[in-house]
């Protein structure tokens, strides 16, 4: 598990595409290696990756599956490429953050960069098979960092973060550029209700589904076109 507070800043030194794999020895700041062993985590642009290898006081390996490669960001970087870094976390450690597992869900890109007097304001184009998992002052991982959605638009599929100035020094968020793809997690609980709620409607409504489809039918709509009319919860756009 992961706190969602990123810890450095490294740099992917050498990259090799192996069968099946791709293999990163990444450099670290001093310390932050200290203690790390064979078997570790490591949150790498909010990727939960396994150390397979120590090859100096600054520098591990790893070795990326490609399920992780076609889901993340990863399979697009090069030698050089910055990136956030964060250690698993400690038993009682302060969840600073929330709790993330380092398991991203799916990429988004920077659609719009907007500078207020002291921060960034970040429109995220998210993927319509997770938006319904965004509510705005809900919690979301942006390349491994915890951030608090301050918009979102379901409709358009978008949503958007502010960047203090702390996060901006601390992460590589301030290199980002629009039209750069992001790594997102969504906040699990909330994925869970959701897909909870879902479902439960779904199974409840099901043996009804066949006497609406043909009432509806009867009038030359659907159930799609039905849908498009209900709001969505936030009062912007539709479900």
């Amino acid at each position: 598990m992961f706190t969602g507070i990123v810890q450095a800043v490294a740099r992917i030194a050498t990259i090799e595409d192996l069968g099946g794999l791709r293999s990163l020895s990444i450099d670290f700041p001093d310390g932050f290696c200290e203690g790390l062993t064979l078997g570790a985590s490591v949150a790498v642009d909010g990727v939960c990756l396994t150390v397979t290898r120590i090859e100096s006081p600054t520098r591990a390996r790893f070795d990326v599956m490609q399920q992780s490669l076609a889901v993340t960001t990863l399979g697009g970087y090069g030698v050089g490429q910055q990136v956030n870094v964060e250690r698993a976390a400690r038993e009682g450690a302060e969840i600073g953050g929330h709790p993330l597992s380092g398991h991203v869900d799916c990429s988004a890109r920077l659609a719009q960069v907007r500078a207020l007097e002291n921060n960034l304001v970040w429109r995220i184009a998210m993927p319509a098979s997770h938006m319904r998992y965004v509510f705005a002052k809900g919690y979301i991982a942006v390349n491994g960092a915890s951030l608090t959605v301050a918009e979102c638009d379901r409709e358009a599929g978008w949503f958007e973060v502010w960047l203090i100035p702390e996060t901006r020094r601390a992460t590589v968020f301030e290199h980002k550029r629009e039209g750069d793809v992001l790594n997102v997690e969504v906040e699990r609980t909330t994925a869970v209700m959701v897909d909870t709620v879902h479902e439960a409607v779904r199974e409840r409504l099901a043996p009804l589904t066949a006497a609406v489809e043909a009432l509806l039918a009867a009038q030359g709509r659907s159930l799609q076109d039905f849908a498009k009319l209900a709001p969505s919860p936030s009062g912007k756009g539709l479900v």
